[in-house]
């Protein structure tokens, strides 16, 4: 999955997603979203998002069809922090 020698981001959820956010999503979405996770954001977070503005800065964000999953990145400790996963329609809306 990996190169050798790249690092490995570990990724943590918010409270909300895991109650809400994950929930909510489709069935097949969450597939998706899951994938993109373990397969994107676990291995290049920050080349792999586009960075957010406004209230959402220090935030990244990647696409998954017509949802979005918002996120940061804590580079010292090599984690990925899951904030939001939303339609689009309804991320920024927060």
């Amino acid at each position: 999955m990996s190169k050798p020698g790249s690092k490995t981001y570990k990724v943590e959820y918010l409270e909300g997603v895991v109650r809400e956010d994950i929930p909510n999503l489709p069935k097949t979405v969450r597939e998706l979203v899951k994938r993109a996770i373990e397969t994107r954001l676990a291995v290049e977070p920050i080349a792999l998002g586009k960075p957010l503005r406004y209230s959402f800065v220090g935030h990244r964000r990647i696409r998954v069809g017509d949802y979005r999953i918002v996120y940061r990145v804590d580079e010292k400790t090599l984690t990925v922090i899951i904030a939001i996963i939303k339609h689009r329609k309804d991320v920024y809306g927060e």
